[in-house]
C-alpha cells in the first residue's frame, strides 16, 4: 500500500438478519452490506434496527494491471451458468 492508514469510524442499522449473514445499512447514505455472522462482534441477540458500528479505510488499488488468474476464473464461472 502507498497511502498511511486513514481509519473512518461508521455506524449503520441493521436491516436483515438470515440464516447466515446480517445485512447493514450505512447512515449518511453511505451504502450498504452484507457480510457473514462470523464476522459480526456482539453479546446480544441480532434483531432488525439495531445499530452498529464499524472502522473502515479506503480502499487502494494495487495494480493497474487486472490479474489474469481472477479473470479466467470469472469466465469459467460465466461459461457454466450459461449452460
Amino acid at each position: 500500500m502507498k497511502y498511511i492508514d486513514n481509519v473512518r469510524y461508521m455506524e449503520g442499522i441493521i436491516v436483515e438478519v438470515s440464516d447466515g449473514a446480517v445485512s447493514i445499512d450505512f447512515k449518511g447514505r453511505l451504502g450498504f452490506l452484507k457480510i457473514p455472522m462470523r464476522m459480526l462482534i456482539t453479546d446480544y441477540p441480532l434483531e432488525v434496527g439495531q445499530e452498529v458500528c464499524l472502522n473502515m479505510s479506503y480502499v487502494e488499488v494495487l495494480s493497474p494491471i487486472p490479474n489474469d488468474k481472477y479473470i479466467s476464473n470469472l469466465d469459467k464461472k460465466k461459461d457454466k451458468e450459461v449452460k
